[in-house]
């Protein structure tokens, strides 16, 4: 499970930086504390789906890019 978690969060970092977005904004567009998407993003954390589904709308992609 903890390998999902680091392959989503990579993912994560690679779209973000991708689309210049700062772990500052992306945290503060989708309503997340910015330690905690630091925190996604090295795959430290399970999160919820809708948190899943927040952050594909700020990065405005879909949900399944994101997953391993």
């Amino acid at each position: 499970m903890k390998d999902l978690a680091k392959k989503f969060g990579h993912n994560v970092r690679l779209m973000r930086k991708d689309k210049g977005i700062s772990q500052d904004k992306l945290a503060l567009a989708a309503d997340i504390d910015r330690s905690y998407v630091g925190r996604i993003e090295r795959g430290e954390v399970n999160i919820t789906l809708e948190k899943v589904y927040q952050i594909a709308a700020v990065l405005e992609c879909d949900v399944r890019e994101l997953l391993p």
